[in-house]
């Protein structure tokens, strides 16, 4: 179940085939996926590399349109980016080099006009303290390690206190020990204002232990292979994680 008790989703894909443009070909993503995401879900997309998972996500953000299919937001129709989804990529270099920790968080709050300036560097500085970056609120991102810059990353995302943090394979490039410290912080995070996020993965471990639902996509194309929820974050003991993992393992590649 999720962990809410609304019956509305908060975003509603519905029947989305996905395709891009190569230099060679029309390549067709994903084919008439559909799920729902409720208020306060960890939603977790998991699937192999090439089954579509971050075009979704983008689909999601509005950088791209569907061919057939819809993205529904508290029912209205997703066309176009906006501030209510914002996006954590993988890259480390997705913050802008010669800004501060607090300007880049500070960034998208002023460009959008979501806040005038005293109240956006307040709530900035907030994030800032919440992803544990308070010290280095004034360093540059070159002086950062990559676990730092994704939680500034984060930050600017949540800053803008979204409807949906949509976040595309964030930990992937990150040391074993410094991936498993950013689940942690992402969960303590969701622990304290229980956001709503959208998450990529091909890790089932880690679908597993970031998400309460779990959405299993084909081999490319992407369809749904299967819905399902994770594990109770407390309480779940070895033999239970073996046995989820397996049979997610059987249904994603049988």
């Amino acid at each position: 179940m999720a962990e809410n008790t609304t019956d509305a989703p908060l975003l509603d894909v519905r029947g989305v085939t996905l395709q891009y443009r190569t230099s060679e070909r029309i390549v067709t993503a994903t084919h008439r996926v559909s799920f729902q995401v409720f208020p306060s879900d960890r939603f977790v997309l998991l699937g192999p590399s090439g089954c579509g998972k971050s075009s979704l996500l983008k689909a999601v953000a509005g950088y791209m349109e569907p061919v057939e299919g819809e993205f529904h937001l508290r029912g209205r129709r997703i066309h176009e980016p906006g501030p209510d989804r914002m996006m954590v990529f993988q890259e480390f270099d997705q913050l802008l080099p010669w800004k501060t920790v607090t300007e880049n968080v500070l960034f998208p709050l002023l460009a959008t006009r979501r806040l005038a300036r005293k109240p956006a560097r307040e709530r900035a500085l907030h994030y800032i303290h919440k992803v544990g970056l308070a010290q280095f609120a004034d360093a540059y991102p070159h002086t950062l390690s990559g676990g730092m810059k994704q939680r500034v990353a984060i930050a600017r995302g949540m800053a803008m206190e979204p409807e949906i943090l949509l976040m595309d394979e964030p930990f992937a490039a990150l040391d074993a020990l410094t991936r498993r410290t950013m689940q942690d912080e992402l969960l303590r995070l969701w622990d304290d204002t229980k956001f709503t996020v959208l998450f990529v993965t091909h890790s089932i471990n880690e679908a597993i232990r970031v998400g309460n639902r779990i959405l299993l996509l084909s081999p490319h194309p992407g369809q749904v292979r299967a819905e399902m929820d994770s594990l109770p974050r407390d309480g779940a003991d070895a033999e239970a994680q073996s046995r989820l993992e397996s049979r997610i393992h059987d249904l994603l590649f049988a």
